[in-house]
């Protein structure tokens, strides 16, 4: 086969370094767009990006030619140096180290394009904490709870 083409889906979810609420609706609202800006240059088109005060989610296209901890590395790199741009409030934030990149099916895009667009919602009854150990249980990822946080 002479052309290489490529579906591949990531739900990505990051949050702020101690999951400080540094992601008010106001920073929100110019955040998610800013971000999924950055997706576009990188050529991994952002279905959703949205979040609440300590963690964002963002569903995106992975280029067939980008790696995945790319992506990420850029995202939270440019996105943290706009955030730090918006106030002296800001001078302390940053994103966590680590992040979580779990694959969709196709057939789950849309599921899951809803699912980041209740984040407000959902964590109205539910921590980051809690909501990130079911994704790691859902997708069998075997993790050490002392190097997940910080």
């Amino acid at each position: 086969m002479p052309q290489s083409l490529a579906a591949l889906f990531v739900h990505l979810i990051f949050s702020t370094k101690n999951r400080e609420p540094f992601v008010t609706p106001e920073i929100g609202t110019e955040l998610y767009p800013y971000a999924t800006t950055v997706f576009q240059e990188l050529n991994c088109p952002a279905i959703a990006v949205s979040g609440v005060a300590d963690h964002i989610h963002c569903l995106f296209m992975l280029a067939r030619t980008v790696p995945v901890c790319d992506v990420v590395e850029e995202v939270k790199k440019s996105t943290s140096k706009w955030i730090k741009t918006k106030g002296d409030r800001y001078d302390s934030f940053y994103w966590q180290a680590g992040y979580g990149a779990f694959s969709v099916g196709q057939s789950h895009v849309e599921s899951v394009r809803k699912y980041i667009a209740g984040q407000e919602e959902r964590h109205r009854t539910q921590s980051f904490q809690d909501e990130y150990r079911a994704f790691l249980k859902k997708y069998q990822v075997a993790y050490d709870e002392r190097y997940v946080w910080d």
